[in-house]
């Protein structure tokens, strides 16, 4: 009797794509990428935001939001923060549209992704490159004559019919 498998039809496929290296590639490629977005971050957040915010008068441009108003039958809620001077002050919360978190995020996604575009078209470049000198190096093969094509069983019979149809006519 024959062993039934209860492995699901994808888990072939699975251990091809581990075994490969591709998952390896992604991790590295996700912690890479961390990474370098940490760094983006920082050159939005550091470098762009306080050239962009001289143009806007030198606010701060990630504190930048818009107080939503409460709805007249939602009760107001309130906290207990400390002040500067130690005393708990009773305050209450408000709900805020924060805009400059976002747009300071599109900027941080459109920095990482003309960098990332820069990486690949150079990546390609090379490639190209290394594409060519290959071609260069290996000399162009000559051009071999193609092989007869083999009769078919129904070719090879047609042609005994015809051969001994000239044979009966002669």
């Amino acid at each position: 009797m024959k062993k039934m498998s209860i492995k699901p039809a994808w888990w072939e496929e699975f251990k091809v794509f581990a075994i490969k290296g591709n998952a390896m590639a992604l991790a590295v490629g996700t912690i890479i990428g961390g990474a370098f977005s940490t760094i983006t971050k920082s050159l939005t957040n550091d470098i762009i935001m306080p050239i962009v915010n001289i143009f806007l008068g030198g606010a701060d441009f990630s504190d930048a939001k818009i107080q939503l108003p409460r709805m007249p039958w939602v009760e107001a809620t309130y906290e207990t923060v400390v002040n500067a001077e130690g005393a708990e002050v009773v305050q209450e919360v408000h709900n805020y549209l924060t805009y400059g978190n976002f747009i300071s995020a599109i900027i941080n996604f459109l920095i990482l992704a003309i960098v990332v575009f820069m990486i690949v078209k150079g990546l390609n470049k090379l490639a190209e490159l290394g594409k060519k000198e290959e071609a260069a190096e290996e000399p162009a093969p000559e051009p071999q004559p193609e092989p007869e094509p083999v009769p078919t069983k129904e070719e090879l019979l047609l042609a005994e019919i015809r051969d001994l149809l000239k044979e009966k006519n002669n």
